[in-house]
């Protein structure tokens, strides 16, 4: 706690500030891409993969390009991230917004132990030994709920930005922040995926489709906020289309997914839940890897009941616009396949629902981007200065 106090003495100018998207930034980035694509255990790891591509120059670059024109910036000071304990690779992702929006970053790491974190930690420690005047700006901690650490980085930091969930943004919000300082939360939220029949049974390559369902649910167990909790149905061929869908699924999931017993048990309670709530029929299913309930109407009260490892609300819907009432402020992400995905930004923008914050292609609903839950944050992150 004595290095970090370093950061930050009186009027907060002890470490400066970096401009948004600096140079040195993306120099350690590529770096860091480098050292994490020539390693041959973060290889067997895809999303450690996903993230090196996240990094590259090329990328950082384009990014940059999206986000110029928004005005002189400078990062805020520090950055106090709380990742959530469930999700591996979260962490490097908001640790990576701050340092692109100039910021120093303290992240806390998740609780559980991943693989893929110590993968992540080992690299960024081989690449700060090249560029030692990034060191001040990165640091990694775990440590258990610890109240004292937590309300001193709370007054420490310029910006907090909480992962988690409801339950970890409501303990967290008991440790003030400094009078200057913002606060960005990212609360439980879920996805739903639109699949327009008639196109899935023209596609020559289903199985394909099928992966990419997989990478968004299954690989998260659904724990992710943009992972499809709902899937929804369009177009005249629907039952044969759902039929082939979920099987081509199922095989996928016979080869390549485990289901604790906990996690069954959760999804029966989950089953009968929903079945006390409204009329609805259970689908029949090889095995307990796949849960499907059908529901006859989709409600604002049916998101109460969603689940995960597997767990899906289905729904037949006669036009795109059925998908209203579960367009809530829970509602993060709309993945699709065949279905036009300006039709979907058109039902969101006229209906001015609270939901509906990223709109992507079926297999893209983990890619993370800079616009993330509705915040724009390089601007939540970073500071504006007005040049008049």
């Amino acid at each position: 706690m004595e290095r970090l106090c370093m950061l930050q003495k009186d009027d907060g100018q002890v470490l400066p500030a970096l401009p948004v998207f600096s140079s040195l930034v993306e120099s350690f980035l590529q770096k860091l891409s480098a050292c994490l694509m020539t390693d041959l255990l973060a290889k067997g790891y895809p999303d450690v993969i996903t993230f090196a591509f996240f990094c590259r120059r090329s990328h950082i670059r384009q990014l940059a390009q999206k986000f110029a024109g928004t005005g002189e910036r400078l990062g805020r000071g520090l950055v106090f991230h709380i990742a959530p304990s469930n999700v591996a690779m979260n962490f490097a992702y908001s640790w990576v917004a701050a340092l692109l929006a100039g910021d120093a970053s303290v992240v806390r790491l998740p609780s559980k132990s991943f693989p893929q974190v110590e993968i992540i930690c080992k690299a960024v420690r081989q690449v700060l030994a090249d560029m030692p005047e990034l060191v001040p700006y990165i640091y990694f901690l775990r440590y258990g709920h610890d109240e004292d650490v937590n309300t001193a980085l709370s007054a420490l930091c310029s910006t907090r930005v909480i992962w988690g969930g409801d339950k970890t943004i409501r303990e967290i919000r008991n440790f003030p922040l400094g009078i200057r300082a913002n606060e960005i939360v990212f609360a439980d939220r879920f996805g739903l995926a639109v699949i327009d029949g008639d196109d899935y049974l023209r596609s020559d390559n289903p199985e394909r489709i099928a992966q990419d369902f997989f990478n968004d649910t299954y690989l998260s167990d659904q724990n992710a906020c943009n992972s499809p909790r709902f899937v929804i149905w369009l177009g005249r061929n629907k039952v044969q289309a759902r039929v082939k869908f979920w099987q081509q699924l199922q095989d996928l999931l016979d080869n390549h997914y485990e289901l604790g017993p906990v996690q069954a048990v959760d999804k029966l309670v989950k089953t009968c839940l929903l079945g006390a709530e409204c009329e609805c029929k259970l689908q029949d299913t090889a095995n307990n890897l796949l849960t499907r309930v059908e529901v006859k109407s989709l409600t604002r009260k049916l998101i109460e009941y969603t689940g995960n490892s597997g767990f899906f609300i289905e729904y037949e819907a006669d036009e795109l616009t059925d998908i209203k009432p579960v367009l809530t402020e829970r509602c993060q992400t709309i993945s699709y396949y065949g279905v036009v995905k300006e039709d979907i930004l058109s039902v969101v923008k006229d209906s001015g629902c609270r939901g509906g914050d990223r709109i992507v292609p079926m297999g893209r609903t983990l890619d993370f981007s800079l616009i993330w839950d509705g915040y724009n944050l390089i601007s939540a992150m970073s500071r504006e200065i007005d040049v008049v």
